[in-house]
């Protein structure tokens, strides 16, 4: 009864907090956007999914068996333009059309670009087209918007606009498992169809109740610690943009994770790893310790450039962040030239 007590008293404060009607609680993140998807699209529905998705919202595709339309990262005309030609493909066949269901699938921040979804040109879109919004919040809950509820609250938009809203607790929460939050018709359907809730195990009931408090430090503290983290985030961005010329920065300004990516790749992935790998060596040397970002480039759909991922904590001093950034410029400096 404890177990079931704690789990339904963090489901009920998931709910409240993204004024939903109801939320179900995953033990592992990572199943949470791979089963979620499924649960709905089906073999003959239709996903239009950004081309940069995390790799389990790609498994989630997968296992729908759903025609998968990939648009340009973070482009809704791209999106409009693949919209468009299949509303003329749908003219020719107007009953197929009717019974053939179309998604978007998208992330609030983008775990593999660090870029802020445009989810208002993308809501405009859902509505003209009559397409089902699946966002993943798993980096912006608890990053983004005055009350740190993510991207929807972050450019102010309805929940009604979204169809189904998905979370690891693993990222902002610091915790385990993860959520998703909609009507009760979208929740209860999960709790039958969700294969990562009906065949693994209850989160624990520590690690259940260790996210409820953050959903309370959040309603208590949220505007504080978001704005905290983007003042630590935006000063981060500003100082990795002139580590060295053969380099870039990809993330916007004030999301938590920024990607170091070679400007002028060498066209063999393993070459362009080797040679960041070797950065972070020189940057240890330096003092700092940074990692390349870890990547299933056999089974990505569409697998991003080698990179080293910089994730921002909102309690970095000026100091250590100028700290970074030296180490950084002469590692670059070193390997690069």
């Amino acid at each position: 009864m404890v177990v079931l007590d704690v789990h339904l008293n963090l489901e009920e404060r998931l709910a409240a907090y993204f004024n939903c009607e109801a939320a179900v609680l995953y033990s592992y993140g990572f199943s949470t956007s791979a089963s979620a998807v499924p649960a709905y699209a089906k073999s003959g529905d239709i996903i239009y999914a950004d081309e940069c998705i995390n790799f389990a919202l790609q498994r989630g595709l997968q296992a729908s068996r759903s025609r998968i339309v990939y648009f340009q990262h973070n482009d809704p005309e791209d999106l409009h333009r693949l919209l468009k030609e299949q509303a003329i493909v749908d003219a020719k066949d107007p009953k197929r059309a009717n019974a053939t269901r179309k998604f978007l699938v998208v992330e609030g921040v983008y775990f593999n670009t660090g870029e802020v979804c445009a989810l208002p040109q993308l809501v405009v879109l859902r509505r003209q087209y009559k397409l089902r919004l699946f966002l993943d919040e798993s980096v912006s809950f608890g990053t983004l918007g005055p009350h740190s509820r993510g991207i929807t609250d972050h450019f102010n938009i309805p929940m009604t606009e979204v169809d189904l809203l998905m979370s690891s607790l693993e990222l902002g929460a610091g915790g385990t498992g993860g959520f998703c939050v909609g009507t009760s018709f979208v929740v209860e359907h999960q709790r039958l169809s969700g294969l990562g809730y009906c065949f693994s195990a209850s989160l624990p009931p520590m690690l259940a109740a260790a996210s409820i408090k953050v959903v309370d430090i959040l309603e208590e503290e949220g505007a504080s610690l978001v704005e905290q983290l983007q003042d630590r985030s935006t000063q981060m961005h500003r100082a990795l943009t002139s580590l060295h010329t053969k380099v870039n920065i990809t993330g916007a300004e004030l999301s938590p994770i920024k990607h170091i990516r070679l400007s002028e790749s060498s066209g063999d992935r393993q070459c362009d790893e080797a040679v960041l790998t070797q950065v972070v060596h020189k940057a240890e040397e330096y003092g700092v310790a940074v990692t390349v970002a870890s990547y299933l480039y056999d089974r990505e759909a569409n697998a991003p450039q080698p990179s080293i991922r910089i994730t921002v904590h909102k309690n970095l001093t000026d100091a250590q962040i100028d700290t970074t950034r030296d180490a950084l410029t002469h590692a670059f400096t070193d390997v690069l030239g």
